[in-house]
């Protein structure tokens, strides 16, 4: 999907969930979980929003849902460890964020891993559809979490070898994968792994050719999981960690953006409005961008409730527009709005005003570049 007379809009893939989901979700009512996705989707064309997804209300959060819908996964408690790098140098804050997010009940891969449950994904498909449908949206896409990202919230704790445990994730999620693209919904594969992020926990100390290393055997993991998915079918998105803080271990997007282009989904969706990466759109004033892959920049950030003003974000998008084209830009966001659901940064009715404001923004970017 490009921008071929206007820029269009998506975001990210969380938003905020009703509070009596959660109960409703544990007590098997399916209808709460259909009510809420058609709200959502609702919502969101109403604020402006051209490609729309569920909100992500039948999952936790972008990554462990997984041990849901696949055995081999078992529980452990751990404390929440705030980016080690930020809380060495600010550990005032990494207290307050691990006091935030507070103690939770985590898993790991703990035996062979196999896809148990299939049907959750064609009910979301379905649910989906009829609520895109209803409301009238331009285009629909569902988030999935990639096998690299998984290997991060689901830790091994059982195969021999990390390479053997991302070929297992490959072979788990290729059916949910395949079933979201066979029914005409973009494939999203969430990939916050091939940044920065990914170096928080034991690879924090890594250097950057060992990095990159990670990443492309990351990278080959998701393209064998999608082998049989055209590039135009996916998105992938990129972020340094979804949280307000220092980030100033974050790797800079020049030094991995052309390993990233190696992947196989044609649309990149990525950081671009916070204000530790806003100054990497400068980055594409050199480094080619393949002709097959469209952007999609954050305009709006994720973590405060500040709403971006409608001129600031048709600045962002008219930057990127001149440089790789207006028909390969699409607005973003920086991320979700509630990358997990019990944690919401974003308090909801800001959160959309946000995507209002991405949707008017646009829309100035678009009579400036048309």
């Amino acid at each position: 999907m490009r921008s071929t007379e206007r820029i269009l809009t998506t975001h990210t893939g969380s938003l905020p969930r009703p509070p009596e989901l959660k109960d409703a979700a544990a007590a098997g009512d399916d209808s709460a979980l259909r009510d809420a996705v058609g709200t959502v989707v609702r919502l969101q064309t109403e604020a402006g929003i051209d490609i729309v997804n569920d909100g992500e209300m039948s999952k936790p959060d972008y990554a462990t849902y997984l041990a849901e819908r696949a055995s081999g996964f078992g529980a452990e408690s751990v404390a929440f460890r705030a980016p080690l790098c930020d809380a060495i140098d600010h550990p005032e804050w990494g207290r307050a964020l691990a006091a935030t997010m507070g103690a939770r009940e985590s898993r790991a891969c703990v035996a062979e891993v196999t896809r148990t449950d299939v049907a959750s994904v064609h009910r979301d498909i379905a649910n989906l559809t009829a609520a895109a449908g209803a409301a009238g949206a331009v285009g629909t896409f569902l988030t999935a979490a990639s096998p690299g990202v998984i290997t991060q919230f689901l830790p091994n704790r059982y195969y021999p070898t990390e390479q053997s445990y991302l070929e297992a994730l490959v072979e788990a999620m290729r059916p949910e994968y395949l079933a979201i693209h066979e029914a005409g919904i973009t494939l999203q594969l969430d990939c916050p792994d091939l940044t920065a992020k990914g170096r928080r926990s034991e690879f924090e100390q890594t250097d950057l050719h060992a990095w990159k290393g990670i990443m492309a055997s990351h990278i080959e993991a998701l393209n064998a999981a999608t082998a049989d998915i055209p590039p135009e079918a996916m998105r992938m998105h990129l972020c340094w960690g979804n949280y307000e803080g220092p980030h100033t271990h974050d790797l800079p997007l020049r030094e991995i953006i052309k390993i990233i282009f190696t992947a196989r989904p044609a649309l990149l969706s990525f950081e671009a409005a916070n204000p530790r990466h806003e100054h990497e759109w400068r980055v594409f004033e050199d480094v080619k961008v393949p002709e097959d892959k469209v952007l999609i920049p954050g305009a709006i950030d994720s973590t405060t409730n500040y709403v971006e003003h409608p001129e600031l974000v048709a600045q962002r998008l008219v930057r990127f527009a001149k440089l790789v084209g207006r028909e390969r830009v699409i607005a973003g966001t920086d991320c979700g709005f509630a990358t997990f659901a019990n944690v919401v940064p974003v308090f909801p009715t800001v959160a959309y005003a946000k995507l209002r404001s991405l949707a008017q923004g646009a829309e100035l970017a678009s009579r400036e570049l048309w």
